[in-house]
């Protein structure tokens, strides 16, 4: 799990992600409604009308508009850029557990503790549908993303599927008009009524707090204080229960299908997410704090993003890295994707598939190391657990077809790092942090000792780069020994220019810039996460922050700067900075 943003508050209950700007609503506990910019992380606005808790939030798809539920009974709409409440919805009994915007109508569903879920047009501000049935508090109520659908669940012990069809046909037909003759129970006077239970899922043992619908297929998850995750299937006649998965120790409090990959993201008052495997039915990974329980999880609807909530704030996290490893070599660009290397020509922009990589490893490729002399490559996967890491030996063939490329057999052994030396001759980085040197038959040449290494990089033939707790060494393998150290705390990548003449040290919130000798020219010191960094052809060093594209030149140094940041760099004049905004 990458944690890309963390907060601090009181305890979070409600959770909705921005579907275009890097934005996420939290609702919390003590009844104020927070918006953070989860890119550049900070709050950006602060909402406080409700009395007591606030459980129910959602932003709008297209309008600039969000709906909260709270423990005063209401629900209220609001404009976040006139940054005030629009109106107020009143008709619920008890404490509003969800609130969610219909994705094409201009209706707000919401469940509440008075066993009922109502449907709302927020455009004339009235109930048009009350759905009963239900006989304890109604925990979750959602909208079916494409059919018209309604998924709830309930202290009950059920999970209710219901169809809206009829009350979509009244209402948003043509020429149609919301008639006062039918009460708000949502039955005509001739008896028809405007939402049935389609289905009644029973199997859970314990009140359930959570379902939701898959994006696409048939398939809905609900989550319970049975401490249990259930997959259920349903067509147009039936719905049935397909799997359990079972590893929570206490209440689950909220599980959702992951958007685009065949998993399930759950997370628990025993103060842990899971994520299980759909076709397996088993836990693949397990994220723990040490005293929060969590209480609610969103997906982001577009994005590999996910948010959760618990005792003392949320946490915005990604479940894998989405970098791909890479290489350059003159005009090409070596890259993995989706198990395949594939290589992109820079002069002719044709991007083809040149090998197909092994399966068998469960973490996908942290990083990349190209040798063109015996045009072979080191693909390294990095496991949760570093000893678990291994690094796989390719030899690339000479022809293949792209549209079926090959699949040569690899060499995979463990270690955390591995990079070419030598024609004939690359670096691993063990378990034990201790340096092997090795040759094409991946068999070990050399033992080399080096002290509280952390990571290697490429530093030129003979060469490495070792970082350490406290900054970066060059090493000369030959003849084993240091010849330049600098400060600079957990450097994450380095980019050598061309001709190795310089090299760029990236850390989190750092650049440093050396020569080939490791001797620094200038630091260069940024408020907000540095991503990137690429040297152009003419000697400038271009790198993205998270929200800037910037360059710095080897000679001097100017700034320009968007007013919202903090000064760039206060150094001495070795370097010019420019920055260049960006709007993506």
């Amino acid at each position: 799990m990458l944690t890309k943003f963390e907060t601090k508050s009181a305890r979070v209950k409600g959770l909705s992600f921005h579907p275009k700007r890097p934005w996420v609503l939290a609702s919390l506990h003590n009844g104020v409604i927070q918006l953070w910019d989860y890119r550049m992380c900070t709050l950006i606005d602060k909402f406080d009308e409700h009395d007591g808790p606030v459980r129910g939030i959602d932003f709008h798809k297209q309008q600039p508009l969000f709906v909260s539920g709270g423990d005063d009974y209401k629900i209220k709409v609001w404009n976040y850029k006139l940054r005030r409440c629009l109106f107020t919805l009143l008709g619920h009994l008890d404490y509003i557990r969800t609130t969610f915007f219909h994705h094409e109508y201009p209706w707000i569903l919401s469940a509440s503790d008075d066993q009922t879920i109502r449907i709302w047009n927020w455009q004339s501000r009235t109930c048009v549908c009350v759905l009963t049935g239900h006989n304890h508090y109604v925990m979750c109520a959602q909208f079916h993303p494409s059919e018209d659908l309604v998924v709830s669940a309930s202290l009950d012990q059920t999970v209710r599927v219901w169809d809206i069809s009829g009350l979509r046909k009244k209402n948003l037909s043509p020429g149609a008009v919301e008639t006062e003759v039918r009460g708000i129970s949502g039955v005509d006077l001739f008896g028809a009524s405007d939402a049935v239970v389609k289905h009644v899922l029973e199997g859970h043992d314990r009140g359930v707090n959570w379902a939701a619908f898959h994006p696409n297929l048939p398939l809905i998850v609900s989550g319970a204080d049975d401490r249990q995750v259930k997959i259920w299937r349903m067509n147009d006649s039936k719905a049935w229960e397909l799997d359990t998965c079972r590893g929570h120790y206490n209440n689950v409090s909220c599980a959702v299908f992951h958007p685009r990959q065949e998993l399930i993201l759950s997370n628990s008052e025993d103060k842990s997410i899971r994520v299980w495997d759909m076709s397996k039915r088993t836990g693949v990974q397990t994220f723990r704090r040490d005293h929060d329980r969590f209480w609610v999880l969103g997906a982001h609807p577009n994005l590999n993003l996910f948010a959760a909530g618990h005792d003392s704030g949320m946490i915005v996290f990604k479940l894998e890295r989405e970098r791909p490893a890479y290489a350059v070599h003159g005009n090409m660009l070596y890259y993995v994707k989706d198990r395949y290397l594939r290589q992109l020509d820079f002069i002719s922009s044709k991007d083809t598939a040149i090998m197909q990589l092994r399966s068998g490893s469960k973490f996908p490729v942290f990083s990349m190391s190209y040798n063109p002399a015996e045009n072979a490559v080191l693909l390294c996967n990095r496991a949760t657990n570093l000893e678990n890491s291994t690094y796989d030996l390719y030899s690339i063939p000479k022809e293949s077809d792209s549209q079926n490329p090959d699949a040569p057999e690899g060499k995979r052994s463990s270690g955390l790092t591995a990079v070419w030396v030598a024609r004939n001759r690359f670096a691993v980085l063990d378990r034990m942090h201790s340096l092997l040197i090795k040759n094409l038959k991946n068999e070990i040449v050399k033992k080399v000792p080096v002290q509280s290494c952390e990571e290697i990089f490429y530093a030129g033939t003979g060469s490495l780069l070792l970082r350490d707790a406290d900054g970066v060494t060059l090493f000369d393998v030959q003849q084993k020994r240091s010849l330049a150290t600098v400060k600079i705390a957990k450097v994450k990548y380095v980019v050598w220019s061309a001709d190795t003449s310089h090299v760029a040290l990236l850390a989190k919130h750092a650049i440093m810039i050396c020569n080939r000798k490791l001797e620094s020219l200038c630091n260069i010191h940024e408020n907000i996460r540095v991503k990137s960094g690429a040297w152009d052809e003419s000697g400038v060093f271009i790198y993205t922050t998270s929200n800037h594209i910037k360059y710095a030149l080897i000679s001097g140094y100017v700034q320009q700067q968007r007013r919202e940041t903090a000064p760039v760099m206060r150094r001495p004049a070795s370097v010019w900075l420019w920055n260049v905004e960006t709007s993506r």
